[in-house]
């Protein structure tokens, strides 16, 4: 018995050793990455580059990639949030342990570890060749498609989202509810959404995070453009699409935007990610 309990704890130590020298070695390379881009980027922070577009070269600023990046994020998780929530809802709600269910589920997976280029090259084969086709050549790449190529990565994280909070709802409100005589939709509306609520909005967030950083689907639907540009059916500039840019140019004076575009989207995704804490550890606190 004691030899027995002794290889136990050896495998217990040795397992989470193994663990511990994994999670530092993970976390020295993500405080690497993070202290890099800030020390790079605060260094090229400048007045201009909130203030002129990517048309002025070295002398520029990253104001239409900015602006490009919020309009098409912004249009991708505008699509992708209602979808995703019905979809979960219907999963946790209406579809849960049957086959057709567990069938989305196991596809939905599949979507979640997708490559995004494969997402840009769809809607480039759906929406921007069309668009060419049917206006000869005055409509072809936009920022509205490249908003449904982000739309597509992010709906399987929002459905993945809902679908875990509202099957984390304690089963005793839905038969208090339906008890009363509450109908499903109602119940549904009013009680597991609002209880589901802040998980739901952090599912949303993580998403929009994810998004924001995404450069190759938009390579083939955005595309670029030098010049400020608000019409969603224009090509727009992106800040991933940019930063990529200015980092294959062989100048030191464009490396230095790249790692300005790279501050300024890393800190997007960090205030993204601090607002998601918040709003979960605020629910996890008034429902103590």
């Amino acid at each position: 018995m004691s030899a027995l309990y002794l290889r136990r704890r050896l495998t217990n130590a040795l397992a989470m050793t193994l663990s511990m020298l994994a999670t530092l070695v993970g976390l020295a390379f993500l405080a690497w990455i993070l202290w890099e881009t800030l020390r790079q980027g605060i260094g090229a922070l400048d007045l201009k580059l909130f203030t002129k577009v990517t048309a002025y070269g070295e002398d520029g600023g990253l104001l239409n990639s900015m602006v490009g990046s919020l309009i098409i994020n912004f249009i991708g998780i505008g699509i992708a949030t209602p979808i995703g929530v019905l979809a979960g809802t219907w999963l946790a709600e209406y579809a849960d342990r049957t086959r057709l269910g567990e069938s989305i589920r196991f596809l939905n997976d599949i979507l979640l570890s997708a490559p995004s280029i494969v997402m840009g090259l769809f809607v480039y084969t759906i929406i921007v060749l069309p668009s060419t086709a049917l206006t000869h050549g005055s409509t072809t790449f936009s920022g509205f498609a490249g908003g449904v190529a982000l739309a597509l990565i992010a709906l399987p994280v929002i459905v993945r989202t809902t679908d875990e909070m509202l099957r984390l709802v304690p089963s005793t409100l839905r038969e208090a509810a339906l008890s009363l005589g509450v109908p499903q939709w109602k119940l549904t509306l009013q009680i597991l959404i609002r209880a589901a609520r802040s998980g739901i909005i952090t599912g949303v967030l993580l998403a929009l995070a994810r998004i924001s950083g995404e450069t190759a689907p938009l390579l083939f639907t955005a595309f670029g453009n030098n010049y400020m540009a608000f019409n969603p059916m224009d090509k727009m500039s992106s800040l991933p699409q940019i930063i990529y840019q200015y980092a294959n140019d062989p100048g030191d004076a464009m490396h230095a935007l790249a790692w300005a575009g790279a501050f300024v989207v890393t800190m997007f995704v960090l205030l993204l990610s601090l607002a998601s804490r918040l709003i979960l550890s605020r629910n996890k606190v008034s429902h103590d």
